[in-house]
């Protein structure tokens, strides 16, 4: 057998050190990322092979990869809750079949020039007029009523009412908003006191065109001829008619009753020969005293009646029992100074109710003399 020849070790070793050693000496090669530039090494150095920083960074990563995933785990139960709870209201929310009430409809609307009431119908099919207030959104179009009868089958009917105009009470120069307040009259009085507007203006018509309707818009808005007019219907047509007032916010008695007692106080100063005696000044006492009582909550109705002798009787609905009469006031002065307070004069307990009245009253005179009560049964 032939000896193995033995390799010249120290050249081989002495080549590939020199070989290492030159691929470290190169300069490094930059090279472009998506972020910035970094420098690529073309060989390894030293460094890169620190086990210690490799196991940093390595944790790190670790780190950062489990709050990313902690993060987004957390963040897609929150919208899964939220969409869940967005479909449960959906889900519970009460469905609306007809067509119902658009928010903030105004009580009139025009149709060819003249101003008409609007009137939708609820679901129980009964006529309604929108308020433009989201608290009370609809007064009754119409109200039947035992109160205001005189006797025989009109008293065992009933009295049938229809609403004439509404607006809304309020007060500071802030406008706080404190009641709606809605004017009715007697149907079977409508009548009469189409006649008596009506030969206000023309005594020999029996309906008013547009020129002469402009001038009983502004007898009635007039202060004085405005106050004289309504006191004149009032003592001598003497109608059947009552004021709906609803709440808007919870309030109580004292504060309606000081609103009243003001209006009414206000128009009787000055005027001792038809107020300045005792009888009217116990039936104001006998008035306040029917306010003494609690709570008013928003949306509660009450009702202020005034039959054909001009007797005040006030009714309260206190959604427990149902509507119950108050009291009643017999002293015709008082109910009349207290409807007065809302239809004419120069300052009023609301404007928009007095401008939305005579909008009401409009529609009575443009129609003959009679045939609103007829329309309306």
């Amino acid at each position: 057998m032939k000896p193995i020849r033995s390799l010249p070790t120290n050249s081989i070793f002495n080549s590939i050190a020199q070989h290492q050693w030159h691929r470290l000496s190169v300069n490094p090669q930059p090279c472009r990322t998506y972020i910035q530039f970094f420098v690529r090494p073309t060989a390894y150095g030293l460094d890169s092979n620190n086990l210690n920083r490799m196991r940093f960074k390595a944790h790190k990563y670790r780190v950062r990869r489990k709050t990313f995933l902690w993060f987004g785990a957390a963040s897609g139960t929150l919208w899964s809750c939220y969409l869940a709870y967005l479909l449960y209201m959906n889900l519970n929310k009460p469905t609306k079949l007809d067509s119902g009430l658009p928010d903030k409809l105004d009580p009139f609307s025009t149709e060819a020039g003249s101003k008409r009431k609007t009137v939708i119908h609820s679901s129980d099919g009964k006529e309604i007029v929108p308020t433009g207030n989201s608290t009370v959104p609809t007064f009754p179009r119409h109200l039947d009523l035992v109160l205001g009868a005189e006797g025989g089958q009109e008293r065992f009917n009933g009295v049938g009412y229809t609403l004439v105009g509404l607006g809304v009470r309020t007060v500071s120069f802030l406008g706080i908003q404190v009641y709606m307040v809605g004017y009715y009259i007697a149907t079977q009085d409508i009548a009469a006191i189409q006649s008596r507007l009506v030969k206000e203006i023309n005594p020999i018509a029996t309906t008013l065109v547009s020129n002469e309707k402009d001038e009983l818009r502004k007898a009635l808005l007039d202060p004085v001829r405005g106050e004289k007019l309504w006191t004149d219907i009032l003592l001598e047509v003497r109608p059947r008619s009552l004021f709906r007032v609803v709440p808007v916010r919870d309030t109580d008695f004292h504060h309606l009753r000081d609103g009243f007692v003001r209006a009414i106080t206000a128009r009787s100063q000055g005027n001792n020969s038809d107020y300045g005696d005792q009888a009217f000044g116990e039936a104001m006492k006998e008035f306040r005293s029917l306010f003494n009582r609690g709570k008013v909550p928003k949306s509660r109705e009450m009702l202020l009646v005034r039959d054909a002798a001009g007797q005040l009787t006030i009714t309260f609905d206190d959604g427990k029992t149902g509507m119950g009469t108050i009291g009643r006031v017999a002293e015709e002065r008082v109910s009349r100074l207290l409807w007065l307070n809302y239809l004419a004069g120069s300052k009023v307990a609301s404007e928009p109710a007095r401008n939305n009245i005579v909008d009401g009253i409009m529609e009575f005179v443009e129609r003959p003399v009679g045939t609103v009560a007829t329309q309306v049964i």
